[in-house]
């Protein structure tokens, strides 16, 4: 059967990688407070059970990666997506184990 696509109300009120970076140029004076609720947020939609969920959640961190904050703790989160039988959404899950799994001294 055809992998069934994300459910409206898993993602009605996620925050998509363009609303984060929207958000953080907006939140000039207190950006540190926005990212770490963003990264709040990112844990609690990468425990759930729906990849497309889990891939928007690794795109964010990847993103907030690259800024210079650690996402060695969502390395699991990234296998999981990696396993995906969607080639778009297993993009984004090796995309995040080569960023989070890069660097030895980081890693779990």
């Amino acid at each position: 059967p055809p992998p069934s696509l994300p459910s409206t109300s898993s993602t009605m009120f996620e925050k998509t990688l363009n609303d984060l970076v929207t958000g953080i140029r907006a939140h000039k004076r207190d950006t540190a407070l926005y990212i770490s609720q963003n990264i709040a947020e990112i844990k609690t939609e990468l425990q759930s059970p729906d990849f497309f969920t889990k891939s928007n959640a690794l795109q964010k961190l990847t993103f907030l990666q690259m800024m210079g904050y650690t996402m060695s703790w969502a390395a699991f989160a990234a296998v999981e997506v990696m396993s995906s039988p969607r080639f778009a959404l297993k993009r984004v899950g090796y995309l995040a184990a080569c960023q989070g799994l890069d660097q030895p001294d980081r890693s779990p």
